[in-house]
């Protein structure tokens, strides 16, 4: 009995890890993408919205998610692609904006320009961890073996999920208070400590920099990948397959060349479809404030 049990245990975790390790690119943009929802709070608030980007992180993976995607699995798999492309357009959407605001261009409204309001900080940053957490456990769930039961596939997508989370979050907390520990340096007695920990402090900013930008390439090109994935799968493959050309092409000069230059032209093409979701979003906005001032 307990030999049975041992051996089903092993075949969960065996199975989590593989489908696990598929995902770790993005779980890497995941964990990029989260610390720029913390800048601009204070730092007593740094580890409490970190609490709640993460519990709405398991709300979307497993109250959302999963059952959708066993379900349309299930009884309809030809609707997920679509889904992907909708959500991978949002992460284009998303990351196009944070683009043009490096540019001085602003698409929010008056208010985004005061404090950053904690509620609505956490529900954007849930909002995209929605797409980030579909692609993941969806990742995960198309590498599993398709002979494991209907419960045990829900446990390994279960563990993948808890594993994830407490990962990219876990990695996101102790990044954002890094500066903390530095102030701690800082009071030490002793001179050389005191001094590493005023270059900790002071490299924060730009450490934050570099990963709002990273944060927001990371957007682009999980959200141009997911597209353009999808939609060759579903209506038109023509730019995937130029994708897939042309890193064939270069195959031969490493395969690190090659997942760079995939990951640049993936990013280009997210930031293109992403620019054109902004203008038809900012024409529509215009028109209807247009539509209600002419009303009134």
């Amino acid at each position: 009995m307990s030999v049975g049990l041992l051996a089903v245990v092993d075949d969960i975790l065996t199975a989590a890890v593989k489908a696990s390790a598929k995902t770790a690119g993005v779980v890497i943009d995941d964990a990029a993408v989260t610390p720029q929802y913390v800048q601009g709070i204070t730092p007593a608030r740094e580890l409490p919205v970190v609490f709640k980007i993460a519990l709405g992180s398991l709300v979307n993976k497993f109250v959302i998610i999963t059952p959708i995607a066993l379900l349309l699995t299930a009884f309809a798999p030809w609707a997920l692609p679509f889904l992907l492309v909708i959500g991978g357009s949002f992460l284009c959407f998303e990351g196009a904006e944070k683009v043009l605001e490096w540019f001085g261009f602003h698409h929010g409204s008056a208010e985004d320009e005061g404090p950053r309001d904690e509620r609505k900080l956490v529900l954007g940053a849930v909002r995209t961890d929605l797409i980030l957490s579909a692609e993941i456990m969806l990742i995960a769930l198309a590498n599993l073996d398709p002979g494991l039961s209907i419960w045990m596939t829900l446990i390994v997508l279960l563990l993948i999920g808890l594993a994830l989370t407490a990962l990219v979050y876990g990695a996101v907390a102790l990044l954002v208070k890094i500066d903390d520990v530095g102030l701690g340096l800082m009071k030490s007695p002793r001179r050389s400590t005191r001094r590493a920990g005023a270059r900790v402090v002071a490299a924060m900013p730009a450490v934050f920099r570099v990963i709002s930008i990273v944060g927001t390439v990371a957007m682009l090109w999980v959200g141009g990948h997911i597209v353009i994935e999808n939609l060759a799968a579903t209506l038109w493959a023509g730019l995937y397959d130029v994708v897939h050309a042309v890193t064939h092409a270069i195959e031969a000069v490493g395969p690190v060349v090659s997942w760079i230059v995939e990951t640049v032209l993936f990013a280009i093409l997210g930031l293109v479809w992403g620019l054109v979701i902004v203008a038809v979003v900012t024409g529509v906005s215009r028109l209807m404030r247009r539509g209600a001032t002419t009303a009134h």
